[in-house]
């Protein structure tokens, strides 16, 4: 079964960090980009200035495997969200690290994943549901496939969209979105079915109380 998270897990996370602090509002748009795009991590933290377009139709350009590369629409509050970081971050060249570390060079993946993990002990605060979960930036990748698929979402667009070179790849996601609905069924009775325990008539019990 594919892990994910729901949508509102999701907003936990992404309002964990604290929009004040200099890496918290870097974590807040990087996490926001990461939902977004559900893109790797080697890709997210590879990320330059000149690879998110703001202006007219925002859409990030993400460089995956193989040097193949794909843009990804930005939703418009994510653009919101860049657009406020990129003053803060100052970068001094369009080639600069958008999501740099504290000396303004590439973060590591370990950074990226000991950032998610304290935004995730965070989060678990206001929703408990994350407490004890171990979240990694792939477990965010399977929950925007998941959510695009739920919200009806073609599996060929959603392969466009993470990178897949193959629909086969993406698959998956359609595999375990039907497990969960047969799960759900199998959990629902019929209307006309009745819950308890079978209780047996007063005359039942004397009859084989006499046998």
């Amino acid at each position: 079964m594919v892990e994910f998270l729901t949508r509102a897990e999701i907003r936990a996370i992404l309002n964990a960090p604290d929009p004040l602090t200099w890496s918290g509002q870097r974590d807040r748009a990087l996490f926001s980009v990461m939902y977004n795009t559900g893109g790797r991590v080697s890709e997210l933290i590879g990320l330059r200035c000149n690879d998110v377009v703001l202006e007219s139709q925002p859409a990030v350009h993400l460089h995956g495997k193989g040097r193949k590369e794909r843009s990804v629409p930005l939703w418009r509050p994510n653009a919101g969200i860049i657009r406020a970081w990129r003053k803060r971050l100052k970068a001094t060249s369009e080639k600069s690290f958008m999501f740099p570390n504290r000396n303004g060079v590439k973060m590591t993946r370990s950074n990226a994943f000991q950032r998610l993990r304290l935004a995730v002990a965070n989060a678990a605060r206001t929703c408990p549901g994350l407490a004890g979960r171990s979240v990694s930036p792939h477990t965010i990748r399977h929950s925007t496939a998941m959510h695009l698929l739920q919200s009806g979402v073609d599996i060929t667009v959603i392969a466009l969209w993470l990178g897949h070179e193959d629909t086969a790849t993406t698959h998956m996601y359609v595999e375990a979105y039907l497990s969960m609905k047969e799960e759900a069924l199998m959990r629902l009775q019929p209307a006309e079915a009745r819950g308890g325990r079978y209780k047996p008539p007063d005359k039942l019990i004397s009859f084989l109380q006499s046998l």
